[in-house]
Protein backbone atom coordinates (compact mmCIF):
# COMPACT_ATOMS: atom_id res chain seq x y z
CA UNK A 1 0.00 0.00 0.00
CA UNK A 2 1.62 3.24 -1.27
CA UNK A 3 0.24 5.84 1.67
CA UNK A 4 -0.07 9.57 2.27
CA UNK A 5 1.88 10.09 -1.32
CA UNK A 6 1.95 13.85 -2.51
CA UNK A 7 3.92 16.99 -2.66
CA UNK A 8 3.58 20.89 -1.57
CA UNK A 9 3.31 23.29 -4.23
CA UNK A 10 2.88 27.35 -4.00
CA UNK A 11 -0.72 26.76 -6.02
CA UNK A 12 -0.64 30.08 -7.56
CA UNK A 13 -2.07 29.34 -10.97
CA UNK A 14 -5.76 29.71 -11.10
CA UNK A 15 -8.68 28.36 -13.57
CA UNK A 16 -11.19 30.51 -15.35
CA UNK A 17 -13.85 29.71 -12.54
CA UNK A 18 -10.91 30.95 -9.81
CA UNK A 19 -10.17 27.42 -8.52
CA UNK A 20 -6.45 26.22 -8.36
CA UNK A 21 -5.08 25.02 -11.79
CA UNK A 22 -2.44 22.43 -9.66
CA UNK A 23 -0.61 21.36 -13.39
CA UNK A 24 2.53 20.51 -11.15
CA UNK A 25 0.73 18.27 -8.59
CA UNK A 26 -1.43 16.72 -11.44
CA UNK A 27 2.11 15.95 -12.92
CA UNK A 28 3.59 14.53 -9.81
CA UNK A 29 0.46 12.00 -9.52
CA UNK A 30 0.21 10.89 -12.88
CA UNK A 31 4.38 10.07 -12.43
CA UNK A 32 3.90 8.31 -9.45
CA UNK A 33 0.55 6.50 -9.96
CA UNK A 34 2.09 5.60 -13.44
CA UNK A 35 5.01 4.12 -11.66
CA UNK A 36 2.73 2.35 -8.91
CA UNK A 37 1.25 0.70 -12.49
CA UNK A 38 4.37 -0.65 -13.88
CA UNK A 39 5.03 -2.11 -10.23
CA UNK A 40 2.34 -3.60 -10.54
CA UNK A 41 2.49 -5.05 -14.25
CA UNK A 42 5.83 -6.70 -13.13
CA UNK A 43 4.66 -8.70 -9.83
CA UNK A 44 4.06 -6.09 -7.46
CA UNK A 45 1.63 -6.86 -4.44
CA UNK A 46 -0.01 -2.95 -4.68
CA UNK A 47 -2.99 -2.96 -3.29
CA UNK A 48 -3.56 0.42 -2.77
CA UNK A 49 -2.43 4.12 -3.49
CA UNK A 50 -3.81 7.20 -1.58
CA UNK A 51 -2.62 10.46 -1.96
CA UNK A 52 -1.49 13.16 0.60
CA UNK A 53 -3.97 15.06 1.16
CA UNK A 54 -7.80 16.00 0.72
CA UNK A 55 -7.51 19.13 2.04
CA UNK A 56 -5.08 21.63 2.25
CA UNK A 57 -3.41 21.94 5.93
CA UNK A 58 -1.04 23.14 8.20
CA UNK A 59 2.83 22.07 7.49
CA UNK A 60 5.49 21.98 10.67
CA UNK A 61 8.16 23.03 8.12
CA UNK A 62 6.09 25.33 5.76
CA UNK A 63 3.01 26.74 7.48
CA UNK A 64 0.22 27.26 4.94
CA UNK A 65 2.88 28.63 2.21
CA UNK A 66 2.93 25.26 0.53
CA UNK A 67 -0.53 23.19 -0.23
CA UNK A 68 -0.58 19.99 -0.94
CA UNK A 69 -4.23 18.94 -0.83
CA UNK A 70 -6.29 18.00 -3.74
CA UNK A 71 -8.94 20.53 -2.60
CA UNK A 72 -8.00 24.56 -1.17
CA UNK A 73 -9.50 25.54 2.08
CA UNK A 74 -9.73 29.49 1.70
CA UNK A 75 -8.27 30.45 4.92
CA UNK A 76 -10.68 33.56 5.10
CA UNK A 77 -14.52 31.30 5.38
CA UNK A 78 -12.90 27.82 5.26
CA UNK A 79 -14.74 27.38 2.39
CA UNK A 80 -13.69 24.20 0.34
CA UNK A 81 -12.79 24.37 -3.45
CA UNK A 82 -11.67 21.60 -5.55
CA UNK A 83 -8.41 21.97 -8.01
CA UNK A 84 -7.42 20.76 -10.92
CA UNK A 85 -5.80 17.72 -9.29
CA UNK A 86 -9.17 16.72 -7.33
CA UNK A 87 -10.60 16.61 -10.87
CA UNK A 88 -7.71 14.79 -12.52
CA UNK A 89 -7.85 12.22 -9.41
CA UNK A 90 -11.37 11.62 -9.70
CA UNK A 91 -11.04 10.31 -13.02
CA UNK A 92 -8.30 8.17 -11.98
CA UNK A 93 -10.54 6.79 -9.56
CA UNK A 94 -13.82 6.26 -11.80
CA UNK A 95 -11.31 4.81 -13.93
CA UNK A 96 -10.39 2.07 -11.75
CA UNK A 97 -7.05 3.32 -10.83
CA UNK A 98 -6.21 3.77 -14.65
CA UNK A 99 -4.66 6.56 -15.61
CA UNK A 100 -6.83 8.41 -18.26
Amino acid sequence: MVTENGAAFDDGARREDGSVDDADRVAYLHEHIAAVERARASGADVRAYVAWTLLDNFEWAEGYRKKFGLVEVEPETLRRVPKASYDWFAQVVHAGGLIP
